[in-house]
Formats: C-alpha cells, sequence, structure tokens
C-alpha cells in the first residue's frame, strides 16, 4: 500500500470511529472531565505527561490529539496548545470537549507526516499511540523540523516485545479492541528511523502483570495493585521493561 492509500485508510477508519463515539457525547456536560480521569485511566500516561515538566507558558503540539483531553489537560496547566488529527471527526470532538473544559486550544484537522506548522514553532511536542501508525522516518523529519532546537517530544506507544501480548492482540477478544489495517505495535528497530533525527531516544517499559485489567475489562483507576507490582519489578530488574505492553518515548537532540 503506497503513502497515500495508508493515509486516506487512517483516516476513514478514524472517522468513523469519531461518528461512532458522537453519540455518547450528545451534549456538551457529557464532555466534562477531570484531570485525573484521564491521567490515571492507564498507567503509562501520567509518568508519561511527568516527562514533560513544567508546560506554563511553552508552546505544545499535541500530536495526533484524537478526542482531546490530553491537549486540554495540558493547557489547564497553561501550556499554549495546539493539537492536530488527521480525522475531521475527532477533530470536531477535540473542540466541543475543549468548550465543555473552557479551556483555549487551538484543534485542526492536519497530516502528522506533513505539518502545517512553521520550523521551529513548539517546545515540546506529546503524543499518545501515534507513531505506531505513521511512517517514523517523515514523521521524524518533521517533528525535528517544527520544534525548537532544545526542543524534546514525547510519546506513549504499544510495544510489540513480548509474544504473549502479541498473541492477545492477535487472538483474544477484549473489549475495546479497535485496530487500523496498517498499525502494528513498536519494536526496537522500528525506532532507528527517528534516530536519524533525535541523538537521543529513551524507551521506559509499562505494565506486565496490570495488562490482565484489560483481559477483564476491570475499570478501576490506573494505580493498583497489579500497576505497583509492576512498578516494583521493572525498578528492581529494568530489564523486564522490555517485555511491557507500553512504553513511553522520549526524542531529544541534545
Amino acid at each position: 500500500m503506497n503513502g497515500t492509500d495508508r493515509i486516506e485508510s487512517e483516516r476513514a477508519f478514524h472517522d468513523r470511529q469519531a461518528r461512532d463515539r458522537a453519540a455518547r457525547f450528545g451534549d456538551l456536560s457529557s464532555l466534562y472531565f477531570r484531570d485525573a480521569d484521564y491521567l490515571d485511566h492507564e498507567p503509562w500516561i501520567r509518568p508519561a505527561f511527568e516527562c514533560l515538566g513544567d508546560v506554563a507558558g511553552k508552546r505544545i503540539l499535541d500530536y495526533g490529539c484524537g478526542h482531546g483531553m490530553a491537549g486540554i489537560v495540558l493547557a489547564r496547566r497553561g501550556a499554549i496548545l495546539t493539537g492536530i488529527d488527521l480525522s475531521a471527526g475527532y477533530i470536531e470532538e477535540a473542540r466541543r470537549r475543549a468548550a465543555a473544559n473552557e479551556v483555549v486550544v487551538d484543534f485542526e484537522t492536519a497530516d502528522a507526516e506533513s505539518l502545517p506548522f512553521a520550523d521551529c514553532s513548539f517546545d515540546a511536542v506529546w503524543g499518545c499511540a501515534i507513531l505506531h501508525h505513521l511512517d517514523l522516518r517523515r514523521a521524524g523529519m518533521e517533528l525535528r523540523r517544527v520544534l525548537k532546537p532544545d526542543g524534546f517530544a514525547v510519546f506513549s506507544e504499544p510495544w510489540g516485545g513480548n509474544p504473549f501480548f502479541e498473541f492477545a492482540r492477535r487472538h483474544v477478544p477484549y473489549p475495546g479492541k479497535h485496530r487500523t489495517r496498517d498499525e502494528k505495535p513498536l519494536q526496537r528497530g522500528d525506532l532507528d528511523p527517528l534516530g536519524e533525527f533525535f541523538p537521543h531516544v529513551e524507551v521506559r517499559g509499562s505494565q506486565l502483570l496490570g495488562s490482565v485489567r484489560r483481559v477483564f475489562r476491570r475499570e478501576s483507576p490506573a494505580g493498583g495493585w497489579l500497576d505497583r507490582c509492576d512498578c516494583w519489578l521493572m525498578r528492581r530488574w529494568p530489564r523486564l521493561e522490555k517485555w511491557a505492553r507500553y512504553v513511553v518515548v522520549r526524542l531529544s537532540a541534545d
């Protein structure tokens, strides 16, 4: 599949998702949320946000913003926030969510591999489950271009290093399992193109035992005893991170 077909397939998939979601958010009050509702819905989100540091007054790009919750949390923390997504449907949801939460965010439809911004526009980039949809050489070039010389990017991404998780992704019918035709979890070699533009590519794993919540769909916030066990295990034996379900990726040029 060529790049144009891949992008159009991704756009159509996420527009369908956005249409399906629209019925759940018929009025603005249903789009209000607390920061913790987003930050604690998975165990890797809050630690990934901590990698951004103090965002007050910083120009931040929410790269593949989807429903817009991450960008709204960052705007509440004082960031000057721009969010982009390939799906016009998701951008509409994100704009309505920003209005419901009374924050100012510039959400716009754009291709992550061809960004409509000037060079050196942003202090930092945030992204959640976006890199594994992209041509990472093209994405890396654009990220490096729009970041300031001392800028950096933080992503949380599904990881494909654990064969048990890969088996579950392919064969176990757990709830909320929606994937596009071309996406696949990242592996270490997939990140090599990003190293052409960012000399420092840091990868930290998150969630081993806690993944059973996904299978049984336990709707509890992150930070339960399984998540605490995971943190302890990976602090004690860092090599276990390569078997994690998700990773936090930090890109920087210095």
